[in-house]
């Protein structure tokens, strides 16, 4: 690579009037006793560089290339200076051997020429033998120079037979050399390097090196969530951002001895659109990384939520109606990380199309490399080919026509066709109402094989936004939230995906229940629909389920649904959340709770679909998300649901489900069955008909082993609900269930549900299920021993815990990159017995111990609370009675209430009681 040429080089760095002030402290002072003083020159040389370069990047916020190659060409300037400094006046020799000779190259990303502000700076000294004592001298004093400035030096000292065995021997070596770019020193030494380079490394082994390469990618790949949506992409190292493009351009390299990432369209790479494409994507992300060093002030890749906003401001994005400026900036982001990954699949099919073997000659060898037709296409090693330039052009409906056929029949599509379709895809637009056309999609969409990588393809390739303008609107749209994990048609796409995995019957493990349902599903179209179009209307400026609703309504018809489909679909989509809703932040154990849903839901089919709705919605937020305690959540409110709808909405007779409750606890307990009798006289019937039996069984036999003790504490790890239950048994008294929640808080527990009951006889039975703050269930002695010891140390008084709480670290720094504004609402319809309480807030430690000791001082009693985190936000939900019992429903105590609580909720409280 030649050498680095940017506009008004002098205003970054002056080499000559530099080199001029050393010469004067050296001819003053003399080497040694004048270093600090050159130290001070190279060091104010290079603040003063970095301060332009800054202000290169303010005044044009989005010039990543541009200053990228300033700071490489900043520190290619000190390099030199140095290096004359080193050579004339510390070690000067006047007469040097020919085995004193000395090339200064840049390697890696520094060779490229291209830096970030804090990027380290790989250098390679090479010599033409073994190093002479000068050389090791003239080394050594050029890195403490470096390492004097703060610089992070990457560096080698080989000789050129050194630097040959070792590249040949190690892929990592072998990439930063081909990127080697002559700095300073033996120019005729670097030529030699480059020629043996060539001629000894890479001749013969360009195929085992690109096989390398994209072996090395695609285990970054995983290691970074594998996918280019992740809403905190890596800029560097994340899938679509700068390592890929590279991953194309040592590639071209290696194989075609490219000089420049230009001369890839010379060879056949790239088309001149495509590499425009490359550029566009790499001085973007290069602008961004430049931002993200500028602003954290250290080798920062990661583009995490808190600086997200940052760097949108920094580069001019603005907000919009019903888009923020961050959502913008991340669109955009995404929309690059999209177009890498397009030129990353035509780049490597490219590739892979020029390196085939060359086909043998003769008769019958033609006639088996004849491309076979299908339905005018081109067919030829598994890959689907258009027979002309002109086919889409044709007809457009061949957009759809031939990804249907890819899907049907597990053809990949050609590089130079999908090149076509990239051009080309603005020609669907004018199919969107044509019904051949929306059947194709239709078909796509509701496939039995693999539509999760078809529509992702259809994605790519442009057609699909087109072909679906409303879809096209959250393309590479993020949620600017720490709970989903995707842009909004990534994650679209994979709920479609797990949707049909399901249907395959390969998830039976990770979900029985929805694989049960599938097969009852009546309209499995409208199911694949409403998963199409539950987050369509993300976006605009509004409730995304009512919108969506309507979308529906005008889109299903277009589709080819019935107007039976187009009724489901639009209700399905409006009512999306309202399963999760139920079973995560209401009692399913209240009567009401169930009556409320199944009025809402109406028929069996619905509540099918609905639940499978449901389930893959939230498994495809992301990893992490779905666990085993939403499956039971959803499993119990499924089961409840379709009991009622089968049976009618009658209420069955209380007497008769506890009775049935209790012959089965009696069967879990089996030698000590007796103990139904001998204590569940002790429990309200609200008791017998909220927990499950499992729960019942593990509470009646710590209260017979209890004796009567003041406290006894109890902790299990419950691998079906994905927790530990802790079981707590006590002398009722006010203000149990706040303190127990701080001791659990103070273990480093997050409760996800509790239970609060009274026994006839005024002993407290408090059932908590907890897990860690990363949604990892307590299993280890230690853990469990430390969740008893510090709960019976908040109850006796033993531990300060406003103090001790106060002082825990946030689990999750990341969340103060949101603004949560904390809301408390009273229900006093969604249960006869109670009023529910919910409040919603930033999540944080401690969170519910402060809001249960808040309805504590209101002088209301918890029943049941029921915890929901969605990323940086927690909806506490607690049903609650005042003292005597009764619903809070006068609006001045539930003002005073919501006072208490939004107090509670806030982080700027100072508490100092205990």
């Amino acid at each position: 690579m030649s050498a680095i040429r940017i506009p008004n080089p002098r205003a970054v760095i002056d080499r000559r009037a530099l080199t001029v002030a050393i010469g004067a402290v050296v001819a003053e002072q003399g080497a040694a006793k004048g270093r600090m003083g050159v130290v001070e020159l190279l060091r104010g040389a290079l603040e003063t560089g970095r301060e332009e370069i800054s202000r290169r990047l303010t005044a044009k916020p989005g010039s990543g290339h541009d200053v990228a190659e300033a700071q490489a060409f900043l520190v290619d300037q000190l390099l030199r200076v140095i290096h004359d400094h080193v050579v004339a006046d510390v070690y000067p020799v006047s007469n040097r051997s020919a085995g004193e000779r000395l090339t200064i190259m840049a390697v890696g990303g520094y060779g490229r020429g291209e830096m970030a502000p804090h990027s380290d700076v790989d250098v390679a000294f090479l010599t033409p033998i073994k190093q002479t004592p000068w050389c090791e001298q003239v080394i050594e004093a050029m890195l403490y120079f470096l390492w004097d400035l703060g610089l992070k030096i990457g560096h080698s000292s080989r000789s050129l037979d050194d630097m040959v065995r070792m590249s040949k021997g190690d892929i990592t070596i072998c990439t930063a050399m081909l990127e080697g770019r002559y700095v300073w020193g033996d120019q005729a030494l670097f030529d030699e390097a480059r020629r043996r380079f060539f001629a000894e490394v890479v001749h013969g082994t360009e195929r085992s090196f690109v096989a390398q390469k994209l072996a090395e990618r695609n285990d970054r790949h995983k290691r970074l969530g594998d996918s280019r949506y992740v809403v905190e992409p890596n800029v560097k190292e994340g899938k679509g951002g700068l390592r890929d493009l590279h991953t194309l351009y040592w590639i071209g390299k290696y194989q075609y001895k490219v000089r420049e990432p230009g001369e890839l369209v010379d060879v056949g790479l790239l088309t001149q659109d495509e590499y425009r494409a490359f550029r566009r994507a790499e001085n973007f992300f290069w602008a961004v990384r430049c931002h993200l060093h500028t602003i954290t002030k250290r080798a920062e890749d990661r583009l995490t939520f808190d600086l997200q906003r940052q760097v949108a401001a920094r580069m001019n994005f603005s907000d919009r109606p019903g888009k923020s400026a961050v959502e913008r900036f991340m669109q955009y982001f995404f929309l690059q990380a999209k177009t890498v990954g397009g030129l990353t699949g035509v780049f490597l099919a490219q590739l892979e199309e020029q390196s085939a073997p060359k086909a043998k000659r003769g008769f019958f060898a033609g006639l088996r490399a004849r491309p076979k037709l299908v339905k005018g296409y081109q067919v030829a090693h598994g890959r689907i080919a258009a027979p002309n330039d002109e086919w889409f052009a044709q007809d457009p409906i061949r957009l759809l026509e031939i990804y249907v056929l890819a899907d049907k029949e597990g053809y990949e599509i050609h590089p130079e066709t999908q090149r076509q379709i990239n051009r080309d895809c603005r020609l669907i637009d004018g199919a969107r109402h044509d019904p051949r056309a929306n059947a194709l999609f239709l078909d796509l969409l509701t496939s039995r094989n693999d539509p999760e990588t078809v529509l992702r393809w259809l994605n790519e390739g442009g057609v699909f936004g087109r072909f679906i303008p409303e879809f096209g609107r959250v393309n590479a749209q993020m949620q600017f939230d720490m709970y989903h994990h995707y842009t909004v048609d990534e994650h679209t796409i994979r709920a479609i995906g797990l949707l049909a995995r399901i249907e395959k019957g390969e998830m039976e493990t990770d979900h029985p229940l929805a694989t049960q349902l599938v097969g009852k599903v009546q309209h499995r179209r409208a199911l694949y629909v409403s998963v199409l179009m539950h987050d369509i209307a993300k976006g605009r400026g509004g409730d995304h389920s009512v919108l969506g609703a309507e979308i529906a309504l005008k889109l299903c018809p277009r589709l080819g649904l019935s107007d039976e489909e187009t009724a489901l679909v639009s209700w399905l989509v409006r009512q999306h959340l309202l399963m999760s809703a139920t079973a995560f932040k209401r009692d399913l154990a209240d009567w009401k709770t169930i009556t409320d849903f199944v009025a809402a839901v109406e028929t069996l089919e619905r509540l099918r679909l609905l639940t499978m709705l449901t389930i893959v919605d939230i498994r495809a937020v992301g990893p992490g998300v779905w666990n085993g305690w939403k499956r039971q959540l959803l499993h119990e409110a499924y089961a409840a649901a379709e009991e009622r709808l089968r049976l009618g909405h009658v209420k069955h007779h209380r007497a008769e489900r506890i009775a049935a409750r209790k012959a089965d606890v009696a069967t879990r307990l089996g030698a000590r069955a007796d103990l139904v009798e001998k204590l569940g006289g002790a429990f309200t019937d609200a008791y017998w008909i909220a927990e499950p039996e499992d729960v019942i069984a593990l509470n009646l036999v710590q209260l017979d082993e209890a004796k009567g003790a003041p406290l006894t504490i109890t902790t299990t790890y419950d691998a079906a609900r994905a927790a530990t239950l802790v079981m707590v048994i006590a002398a009722d008294h006010p203000g149990l269930f706040y303190r127990i929640a701080g001791g659990i808080h103070l273990a480093g527990g997050n409760i996800i549900d509790a239970r609060i009951h009274t026994t006839r006889n005024g002993t407290a039975v408090d059932n908590f299920l907890v897990q860690d703050p990363l949604g990892r269930p307590f299993s280890e002695d230690s853990q469990l021993t430390r969740l008893k010891t510090t709960i019976g140390d908040a109850l006796a008084n033993r531990v300060k815990l406003v103090p001790q709480l106060a002082a825990r670290p946030l689990a999750r720094p990341r969340a103060e990159a949101f603004e949560v504004r904390p809301r408390v609402e009273f229900d006093n319809e969604a249960s006869n017995r109670f009023t529910v309480v919910e409040i919603s807030a930033r999540d944080r430690p401690a969170l519910l111990n402060r809001l249960a000791r808040a309805l504590f001082e209101s002088r209301l009693i918890v029943h049941s609370a029921h915890i929901a985190t969605y990323g940086e936000r927690a909806v506490d939900t607690f049903y609650v009675t005042d003292l005597f019992g009764g619903k809070i429903d006068s609006g001045g105590r539930q003002k005073s209430v919501e006072k208490r609580l939004l107090e509670a909720a806030s982080e700027d409280v100072v508490e100092v009681a205990g």
